[in-house]
């Protein structure tokens, strides 16, 4: 039977009879997609320990024979790093859940994405065996995904009048979520409408430092940006910035993130 094989990260999977799982992989070498495997439920000696969520394996799969528009068949799965660690902490469990969900809904099937791909495994890496805080692991990937996919803003200069962000007078800009801009005071129009807390659905003001710091954790060598220090009001305008921009660009809201802010503010 033709198959391949190649290293994968389980972004999702749904209960198929009552044997049955269908599994949503980021596969190193093709991309996203959705495999069967069979009798999942009942296999010890094949998938034991491999099919948790945002568990990193090598896969083995075979093409069905008949069906040629059939399900791909997981036949093995030998798990690689199945960050355990992350699932002690609440907080990284749900930012981890976040990006395999913000993942799997971005991704269109059979689409090579090595580069994602070793973003995802990176970040998972992150926190799993390092003490690197968790909102800025967040950031990190967040914009990071963002230049992948081909939506990040330009963080550099004023989107109207080119102005470099240095050289804009005043210490707070405004970021258009929908254009995916940022604006300075001068070329913003008067008027418009804004919360208490410079905040509203278009939009929100954003600190110089922040947009900054966004900037180079997004540009430099990753593991030195993973070693960057945020203020918390940098990881605070940031979050709000990434987690309003992304879900507008996909067209779609997350359950994952839903769920992470409530965590935040409950704790």
């Amino acid at each position: 039977m033709a198959g391949f094989s190649t290293d994968a990260i389980l972004l999702r999977k749904t209960e198929y009879g009552d044997h049955d799982l269908i599994i949503n992989f980021l596969t190193r070498d093709r991309g996203k997609i959705a495999v069967i495997a069979k009798n999942a439920k009942q296999s010890v000696r094949r998938f034991s320990g491999a099919l948790d969520l945002f568990s990193a394996n090598h896969i083995q799969c075979a093409f069905p024979k008949k069906n040629r528009d059939g399900l791909i068949i997981l036949t093995q799965s030998t798990l690689d790093n199945g960050f355990a660690n992350i699932r002690y902490d609440v907080f990284k469990t749900g930012y981890a859940c976040y990006w395999v969900e913000m993942v799997s809904m971005w991704l269109e099937e059979g689409k090579p994405q090595a580069s994602l791909y070793d973003l995802l495994y990176f970040c998972l890496g992150l926190f799993n065996t390092s003490d690197i805080r968790t909102e800025v692991a967040g950031l990190l990937f967040q914009i990071r995904f963002m230049s992948l996919s081909g939506f990040a803003p330009n963080l550099e200069c004023c989107d109207r009048c080119r102005t470099d962000l240095d050289l804009i007078t005043g210490s707070r800009l405004w970021f258009d979520f929908k254009e995916g801009r940022i604006i300075c005071p001068r070329c913003r129009p008067q008027g418009s409408q804004i919360c208490a807390n410079g905040y509203s659905r278009s939009g929100m003001h954003v600190s110089k430092g922040t947009l900054k710091q966004l900037s180079w954790i997004n540009t430099n060598d990753i593991d030195r940006a993973a070693r960057i220090r945020f203020s918390a009001g940098a990881i605070k305008e940031g979050e709000i910035l990434l987690e309003s921009f992304i879900p507008f660009h996909i067209g779609r809201s997350f359950k994952s993130l839903d769920f992470l802010r409530r965590l935040r503010r409950e704790i």
